[in-house]
C-alpha cells in the first residue's frame, strides 16, 4: 500500500511527505503477524505468512496458540514481558517451527504486538561477533583512526561490498568520511550528498530504530493484510525489522547499482551524527544474529566516538588556553597593546579552523589569508556593531546577512566576529571560504548511472548537483566548540586591553584584580568542560562507585573476555585452568609468595573458560582494591581438586589483608561472582566474607571440566628459535601475497607482517583475485588459507608451485587438513596463528628457496 496520492508526481520533495513508518507491507525475506496486546488473536498477517511458517488456511482471526503452539506463545509472552521498550524488540533465536528454524523478534507498539519471523541460518552468536568487533576498536584514542577502522571491521564482519561512514553536516547534508570497498568499485570517499537524500522523517526513524536492513532493493513488497483495522488505523511498523522500504529510496539505490543495504545509526547526545552505511551489489539478507551484533557494535561505536570527540574538544580548549597564556605573558612586557594584537594575528589564526583572519584595532586593519577586500571591511564592521551587542557573532551565509558581501562570496562566505570593545569599533574576525570550493572529490564526478522508471533525478550525481546550487555562498558552519573557544579568546584579549588601559591611567591594582577575575573565569569554564567530558566518557554510575571506577571496570571486563577468547581459540575450544589464572593474576605477583596456585591439570571447555574469566577478574580486581592484594603483606591462595563424578572444586582464599566487612549492598560484580557459575554452568558458588580475608568456593560440573594432561603452549606450531627468525624477513623485505576470505583475520595478519617490517603485502579473498594478483605483480612469498568458503586455495598453490614461488598454508582445521600430494611438505600454520609462527614458517620457506631446496 502507498499512502501517497496515485496522481502525485514522485520527486525528491515527495520523500519528506511519505509516511514510511506505515508502508502497509514488509520485505519478502521473512513474515509478520500482528496480534492484540494479550497475544491471543491474530489481527493482521503478511501475505506470505502461511508459506513461510508452514501453516495452512486463513490466519486472520485465529488464536495465536493454534498457529504457533502453546509452548512458543508462552516463550513469546515471557520475551515480550522482558522487553523494555518497542525500540529494542525482544529476540528468540533458533526457534523450531514447523519444518523450519527461525529467528523471531517481538515488540508491542501502540495497540498491537508485532511478531516477525526470519529464517535462521548458521551465522554465529551475536555476543561473540559483537565482542570480536568491539575488541578491535576499544583501544583506539583518535577519532579519525576510529572512523577508518570501524569501516573495515564492519565490512569484514558482514561481507558487504561497500561500507561507508556518513557524517551529517549542520545544514543536513552529508559527507562520506570513511570507506572500505571492493577494489573494482569507484570511491565515494570525501563526497558530499544533499540533505534531501535522507528525508527528515527517515532521520527520525533512524533515531528510533538504530539499524535498518534492505535485503533486496528490487524485491517485491509483501502486503500486510488488512491494511486498516476496524477503527481505520494502519499498522505502525516504526520498530519492525522487516518494514518495507520507500519505493523512492529503492529507486535511488537501484540507480546506483545497489541491490542491498544496511544502515547503523550513529547517535551522539541524542542526535543523529551520521550512519554506518553498507551497500551490496547483489541481494543480501542479513541474519538476525549478525544484525543484533551490528546494533551492539553501533551503540559502542557511538559511545566511543562521543568520548573521543569530547576529548579532542577538551584538548582544543586546553591548546587555546596555552596560546592565550603565551599572549598574556607577552602583553605584560609590551607597552603598545595595539601593536601586540596586530603582531599576534598568526598566533590567533591557530585558535579556530579558518581560511583568513583580520583585526581592526585603534582604526588600523591587518589581515592574513583569504579575507574580504579592504573596501568591504567598514560595511562589515558597521553591521557587526549593530547585531553583536559586544558578544560573539557568527554566520555561515554572510551574503544573506550583508547583501554587499555577495560581491565576494566566492572568496568569503563565513564570518565569526569577536568584539574587543563594547562599541564594536575594535574586532577580531575569522573568515571561511565557500563550502563548494573546499570539497574533496573521489572517483569520477562525471560518472553516470542507469536511469530507472522514476527518472534519473535520484542519482547521486544529480542529487549532488542540486545540493551544490543550494549551498552556494555558504561556508562550513561554526560549531559550538568554535564559539566556546572564541568566547575564551574574547575574555582573554579584552582583559589584556583593559589591563593596558588601566596601566596607562595608573590603575595597576585594578588591573591585577581583573586579571585574577579572568583566570577564575577561564578556570571555571575549563572545569565545566572537564565535568561534561567526564560524564560523557564514563557514562552512568552507581551511587557509591566513581566514574573512573566504572570505566576501569568496564574495560577490565572486556579485556578479561578478550583474554578468555584468545586462550579458548588457541586451545581447540577450551583452555587450561592454570593458564587462565596465570593470565589474570600475573599483574599482582609482586613477590613469589603473593599469589600461589595449586592443583592438577584441569581442562575447561569454552563456556566455562569465559565464565570463570569474568569471575576471576572480578575477584582479583576486588582483592587488589579492597582485599589481600591491596597490601604488601597480603597473600592469595588458589587451589583446586578434581573428582570425575562431581567435577572440579576451586577454592579462593585471601589472607593478611585489611579487615573484611560484609558489604552493605550487592552490585553487579558481586552478582556476577555469585550467580555466573550456577546460572551458566549449572554449578555451585559460595562467597564468605571472613574477617581475616575473603573466601570463595566454586564447583564446576562435568562436562564443562575434565582432568587433562598438561598441554604444551602453541602446540602444532613451529618451535624454531627466535634468534633464527629475527632479521631474515626484514632484510629481504619480500612481496607477500595473503589469500584469506575472512577480512578480520586478514587484517590481523597484515598487522603481524607490518610489525615484522614487511611493507609489500597484498591481500585477496578468492582464487580469481589471487590469480589476477599473481599475474599483475608476482609475489616473493604467499600465505594461503586452505579453505575459502565453498572452495580451496589449491589452484593458487598450483600456480605458485609452477612459478617456483615459496608459500605456506594456513588452516583452522588443525591436523585434519587434506593437502594434495603435489603440495606435501609445504608448511601448515594452524589458526589462530601467532606472529612468531607465521614469521618462522615464512622464514623457513624463504631460506629453503635460497638454498635451492
Amino acid at each position: 500500500m502507498s499512502f501517497l496520492s496515485n496522481t502525485e508526481t514522485v520527486n525528491l520533495d515527495t520523500c519528506d511527505r511519505e509516511p514510511i513508518h506505515i508502508p502497509g507491507s514488509i520485505q519478502p525475506h521473512g513474515c509478520l503477524i500482528a496480534c492484540d496486546i494479550h497475544l491471543t488473536t491474530i489481527e493482521r498477517a503478511s501475505a506470505n505468512a502461511c508459506e513461510v511458517i508452514g501453516r495452512q488456511g486463513e490466519l486472520l482471526g485465529r488464536k495465536v496458540s493454534d498457529v504457533l503452539g502453546h509452548t512458543l506463545v508462552h516463550d513469546l509472552r515471557n520475551a515480550l514481558a522482558s522487553a523494555n521498550a518497542a525500540t529494542r524488540p525482544a529476540l528468540l533465536m533458533d526457534v523450531s517451527l514447523g519444518q523450519g528454524v527461525f529467528d523471531i523478534a517481538i515488540h508491542q507498539y501502540k495497540s498491537s504486538v508485532i511478531v516477525e519471523f526470519e529464517p535462521a541460518p548458521a551465522a554465529g552468536q551475536p555476543l561473540h561477533i559483537a565482542r570480536e568487533m568491539i575488541g578491535r576498536i576499544s583501544d583506539i584514542t583518535d577519532v579519525d583512526q576510529l572512523v577508518k577502522r570501524a569501516c573495515r571491521i564492519v565490512a569484514g564482519a558482514t561481507g558487504y561490498d561497500r561500507v561507508m561512514i556518513y557524517r551529517f553536516e549542520q545544514d543536513g547534508s552529508g559527507k562520506v568520511v570513511s570507506e572500505t570497498k571492493r577494489p573494482d568499485l569507484e570511491s565515494f570517499l570525501g563526497q558530499y550528498f544533499p540533505a534531501s537524500d535522507i528525508p527528515q522523517q527517515a532521520r527520525t526513524l533512524y533515531l528510533k530504530n538504530t539499524i535498518r536492513v534492505i535485503a533486496d532493493a528490487g524485491g517485491t513488497r509483501v502486503p500486510v493484510e488488512p491494511v486498516l483495522d476496524a477503527s481505520g488505523e494502519p499498522l505502525d511498523l516504526s520498530f519492525a525489522h522487516l518494514r518495507s522500504v520507500s519505493p523512492v529510496h529503492c529507486e535511488y539505490l537501484r540507480n546506483m547499482g545497489v541491490a542491498a543495504s544496511m544502515s547503523i545509526s550513529v547517535i551522539l547526545d541524542g542526535r543523529l551524527w551520521g550512519l554506518i552505511a553498507c551497500h551490496h551489489y547483489s541481494p543480501r539478507p542479513l541474519p538476525m544474529a549478525q544484525r543484533v551484533a551490528m546494533e551492539v557494535f553501533g551503540e559502542f561505536f557511538s559511545l566511543h566516538l562521543q568520548s573521543l570527540k569530547e576529548r579532542r574538544r577538551l584538548a582544543a580548549v586546553a591548546g587555546t588556553r596555552e596560546a592565550l597564556d603565551r599572549f598574556l605573558i607577552l602583553s605584560s612586557h609590551h607597552e603598545d597593546v595595539g601593536e601586540l594584537l596586530h603582531q599576534s594575528l598568526r598566533e590567533f589564526s591557530r585558535l579556530l579552523p579558518n581560511n583568513g583572519i583580520g583585526i581592526m584595532f585603534d582604526g588600523k586593519w591587518t589581515a592574513v589569508g583569504t579575507t574580504p577586500p579592504h573596501e568591504g571591511i567598514p560595511v562589515l564592521l558597521d553591521f557587526i556593531r549593530s547585531v553583536s551587542e559586544g558578544r560573539i557573532w557568527a554566520t555561515h551565509a554572510l551574503s544573506q546577512k550583508v547583501p554587499a558581501a555577495a560581491d565576494y562570496s566566492d572568496r568569503v562566505s563565513g564570518l565569526l566576529a569577536i568584539p574587543l570593545s563594547q562599541t564594536g569599533s575594535d574586532c577580531l574576525l575569522f573568515f571561511r571560504k565557500e563550502l563548494v570550493q573546499t570539497l574533496e572529490w573521489a572517483g569520477n564526478p562525471e560518472k553516470t548511472y542507469e536511469t530507472g522508471p522514476l527518472g534519473d533525478r535520484l542519482t547521486p550525481r544529480k542529487s549532488f548537483a542540486i545540493w551544490k546550487e543550494t549551498v552556494k555562498a555558504q561556508s562550513q558552519c561554526w560549531s559550538e566548540a568554535d564559539r566556546e573557544i572564541a568566547e575564551i579568546a574574547r575574555i582573554a584579549i579584552v582583559e589584556v586591553v583593559l589591563r593596558h588601559n588601566e596601566l596607562m591611567a595608573g590603575e595597576r591594582r585594578k588591573s591585577e584584580v581583573r586579571q585574577r577575575m579572568l583566570n577564575q573565569e577561564l578556570n571555571h569554564r575549563v572545569k565545566n568542560i572537564l565535568a561534561v567530558i567526564k560524564s560523557l566518557v564514563t557514562g552512568p554510575q552507581t551511587e557509591k562507585n566513581s566514574l573512573e571506577d566504572y570505566v576501569a571496570t568496564l574495560q577490565g571486563r572486556i579485556e578479561a573476555l578478550s583474554i578468555a577468547h584468545d586462550q579458548v581459540a588457541r586451545g581447540d575450544g577450551g583452555g587450561m585452568l592454570a593458564d587462565l589464572l596465570e593470565a589474570e593474576l600475573q599483574p599482582y605477583r609482586t613477590t613469589p609468595s603473593t599469589v600461589t596456585v595449586d592443583g592438577p591439570p584441569i581442562w575447561l571447555d569454552s563456556r566455562a573458560f569465559s565464565v570463570l574469566a569474568l569471575v576471576f577478574h572480578e575477584l582479583a580486581t576486588n582483592a587488589a582494591k579492597y582485599g589481600a592484594l591491596s597490601l604488601p603483606a597480603g597473600q592469595l591462595e588458589i587451589s583446586w581438586t578434581m573428582d570425575e563424578s562431581s567435577g572440579c572444586e576451586i577454592r579462593w582464599r585471601e589472607r593478611n589483608g585489611p579487615l573484611v566487612k560484609v558489604p552493605s549492598r550487592s552490585g553487579f560484580g558481586s552478582a556476577l561472582i555469585e550467580r555466573s557459575v550456577p546460572y551458566d554452568l549449572s554449578g555451585e558458588s559460595a562467597i564468605r566474607f571472613e574477617p581475616f580475608g575473603v573466601e570463595a568456593t566454586f564447583r564446576i560440573p562435568p562436562p564443562h571440566v575434565k582432568a587433562a594432561m598438561t598441554k604444551a603452549k602453541n602446540s602444532g606450531q613451529t618451535s624454531e628459535p627466535a634468534t633464527a627468525r629475527q632479521g631474515v624477513l626484514r632484510t629481504a623485505d619480500p612481496a607477500v601475497l595473503i589469500v584469506e576470505d575472512q577480512m578480520l583475520i586478514a587484517l590481523d595478519l597484515e598487522t603481524m607482517l607490518a610489525d615484522e617490517g614487511l611493507s609489500k603485502v597484498a591481500t585477496t579473498s578468492s582464487v580469481r583475485q589471487a590469480l589476477a594478483q599473481i599475474e599483475a605483480a608476482p609475489p616473493d612469498l604467499a600465505i594461503l588459507d586452505i579453505n575459502l568458503g565453498t572452495t580451496n586455495s589449491f589452484p593458487v598453490a598450483d600456480e605458485l608451485h609452477k612459478r617456483g614461488t615459496p608459500y605456506v598454508f594456513a588452516t583452522g582445521y588443525g591436523e585434519g587438513a587434506d593437502v594434495p600430494v603435489t603440495h606435501a611438505g609445504v608448511p601448515i600454520v594452524r589458526k589462530p596463528y601467532s606472529r612468531s609462527a607465521i614469521v618462522a614458517a615464512l622464514t623457513a620457506v624463504l631460506n629453503g628457496q635460497r638454498s635451492g631446496e
